[in-house]
């Protein structure tokens, strides 16, 4: 499949501070444009190795590209409905979608065969691998009747012995409001979820009690969108349609930063090599249509996660940006939008250079 290349340049952030950022304009980096998908991109997720990009979007298909050149290397079929979400087992063998079909599915990564289904009774938003991989966390919707809750499933060595029981299943006090993500805090023992009531909760993922919520008073006050860990487990980041996303300490729940942008935060990730966040998102997708590129904000933002700077931009979506992943070597990272493009974003030397 051909790719198409365009370039690019590490803008400055629109609003300047008083700090000196000393970022060359002029410097262009080629992001490479996959296009792979018919439909907005939903969520994206590197490999641990950071060899393999696996993308989600609501076109059914979960698709598989080469982290380092983007070809595209396969497709997984079989679901119904949008593909909301996906994990990838740790030895890169194993990979978990979750989807409005009202399934979440194992696949075998490299033959692409389905190798089991998980069923409920309403749409799958997230999925996430324990350490170990032989535990996984998924959330499913409230729908009709059902509210939300997050389910524990234990995955077996061979396909041939999974079962479809769940180990445990937390209910939402806000049974009513989505759960849109749900992952393992740190050695698994516990489970850090947030969603549309805008309120981080951690549970105890041996006996289900809830151990602690985000305090109202520094918490976001819109629906959380996405929450991202770094890779040691010790704090993770969370976005929201409050045009904000907040650094968290992983055990005690204390806030520890705030990042403020204007635009409805639908996407974090953190560097894994330097003090970066970058967020992504855009005005609603309903109002994309009257606006053209420039006036959405349609741009990854890079934060120094220290200062809470804004010490750059990268444009490029034509359209608000739905999923952001590091690549875990640190050196790129990609980028999926509503425009149904994933833009991969090989990092140069100028940006390690950053001095602020």
């Amino acid at each position: 499949m051909p790719l198409r290349v365009c370039s690019f340049s590490f803008s400055r952030p629109s609003s300047p501070s008083s700090t000196v950022i000393s970022i060359d304009s002029d410097t262009k980096m080629r992001p490479i444009l996959m296009k792979g998908h018919e439909r907005p991109l939903t969520f994206l997720r590197y490999n641990r190795d950071g060899d393999l990009l696996f993308s989600c979007a609501k076109d059914h298909t979960p698709t598989l590209w080469y982290a380092d050149n983007g070809e595209r290397l396969g497709t997984y079929r079989g679901h119904n409905g949008a593909v909301w979400c996906c994990d990838v087992s740790r030895d890169s063998s194993r990979l978990i979608t979750g989807s409005a079909d009202q399934t979440a599915k194992l696949w075998d990564v490299q033959s692409g065969q389905e190798l089991f289904t998980f069923k409920f009774g309403s749409p799958t938003r997230s999925v996430d691998f324990a350490v170990g991989d032989h535990l996984a966390v998924i959330t499913t919707d409230p729908f009709m009747e059902r509210t939300s809750a997050i389910h524990v499933k234990r995955i077996a060595e061979d396909p041939q012995d999974q079962v479809a029981d769940s180990v445990l299943v937390l209910q939402s006090p806000e049974g009513r409001k989505r759960i849109n993500r749900a992952v393992w805090g740190p050695l698994n023992q516990t489970i850090v979820s947030g969603g549309e009531d805008a309120v981080i909760r951690i549970w105890d993922s041996e006996t289900g009690k809830l151990l602690k919520e985000s305090d109202g008073e520094v918490g976001h006050k819109k629906p959380i969108t996405s929450l991202c860990k770094a890779a040691d487990d010790s704090h993770f980041i969370t976005g929201s349609l409050d045009k904000t996303a907040k650094l968290w300490d992983m055990r005690t729940l204390t806030l520890i930063k705030t990042y403020s942008t204007v635009v409805p935060v639908n996407a974090v990730t953190m560097s894994p090599l330097l003090n970066h966040v970058v967020l992504g998102g855009g005005q609603d997708a309903s109002a994309v249509t009257t606006t053209d590129h420039r006036a959405g904000k349609f741009e990854a933002k890079f934060y120094d996660k220290i200062l809470q700077e804004e010490i750059g931009g990268v444009k490029g979506h034509f359209g608000p940006i739905n999923a952001l992943a590091f690549n875990p070597d640190g050196r790129s990272f990609s980028s999926g939008g509503e425009d149904g493009y994933v833009r991969l974003h090989h990092l140069d030397s100028d940006y390690f250079n950053i001095k602020i």
